[in-house]
């Protein structure tokens, strides 16, 4: 298992993480966003996610980078499992620019997260996938990943967490 030196993709290299990565990774993460027909994170929110990786370490980076050039990253943190007792890696992105896309990268940066699970002794990785990204569900169950069945997706917004908040604060509930 290779927890050693960077490893080179056609002529990319896979690494943690730098903070002079800061400006190049918000650019991968506003192409992201576009990819996924998302509204990108607003200044704020740009400052909140450098911070949280690189400050308070929230949230951990992987990059690919080829010269000077960071072509895709992988954005992960940790969860729990209480059923097998061991911590889960989440994936939370897995992006690499369109010119790259197809030339290893992608897989690199994920088999990269996979190497980090098994470090940190994950009893699984997780990750979510738009529905309508065909070429990653294909790819994704070709190396072994199951869709979920039987599952869904829940998630309560910024407006939404405050209004339950507030709701159970002046209710009891």
């Amino acid at each position: 298992m290779g927890f050693g030196p960077p490893l080179p993709v056609d002529s990319a290299v896979i690494r943690r993480g730098r903070r002079a990565d800061s400006k190049k990774l918000i650019e991968l993460v506003v192409a992201l966003a576009r990819f996924e027909k998302l509204d990108p994170p607003s200044a704020a929110g740009r400052r909140r996610l450098l911070d949280d990786i690189f400050r308070k370490k929230r949230v951990h980076l992987f990059v690919a980078s080829q010269g000077r050039m960071l072509v895709g990253y992988a954005l992960y943190f940790y969860s729990y499992s209480s059923f097998l007792a061991k911590p889960t890696l989440y994936l939370e992105d897995l992006f690499v620019s369109a010119e790259r896309r197809g030339s290893g990268v992608g897989t690199a940066l994920l088999r990269r997260c996979a190497e980090e699970a098994l470090a940190k002794g994950c009893g699984r990785m997780e990750w979510a996938v738009l529905t309508w990204n065909e070429e990653a569900l294909t790819f994704y169950e070709s190396i072994g990943a199951e869709r979920m069945a039987g599952w869904y997706l829940y998630r309560l917004d910024g407006k939404s967490i405050r209004s339950f908040a507030e709701e159970s604060i002046t209710t009891g509930r």
